[in-house]
């Protein structure tokens, strides 16, 4: 399957690099894009979601990658969520070989 990566940029500055293991992260977070924290979370919960049931569809289990992934991101943004406004930016999608998506 065809892997992303998408590289968000959280409310303090830091910036993570995270995997998908199927291009479904393109329906859902666009490079440039700006994400009020708790629609970022859900809109990555989805398309990870997802991308874990194609790979499951395709070999018959599902992605830990993908869902590792999410933890990492849900355990993040909980770092943030307590300040007002806050947002993530989406700086780039990747293909697995670095170029730009």
């Amino acid at each position: 399957m065809p892997e992303l990566y998408f590289h968000v940029r959280w409310p303090d500055g830091e910036t993570q690099r995270c995997y998908s293991p199927s291009t479904v992260i393109e329906d859902y977070l666009t490079p440039g894009g700006v994400y009020e924290l708790g629609d970022f979370v859900a809109r990555s919960r989805t398309a990870l979601g997802i991308a874990s049931d194609r790979v499951r569809e395709k070999y018959g289990f599902a992605c830990t990658g993908a869902s590792g992934q999410l933890a990492l991101i849900e355990k993040t943004a909980a770092v943030y969520a307590s300040l007002d406004g806050a947002r993530v930016t989406v700086e780039a999608l990747r293909n697995a070989d670095g170029s730009t998506r």
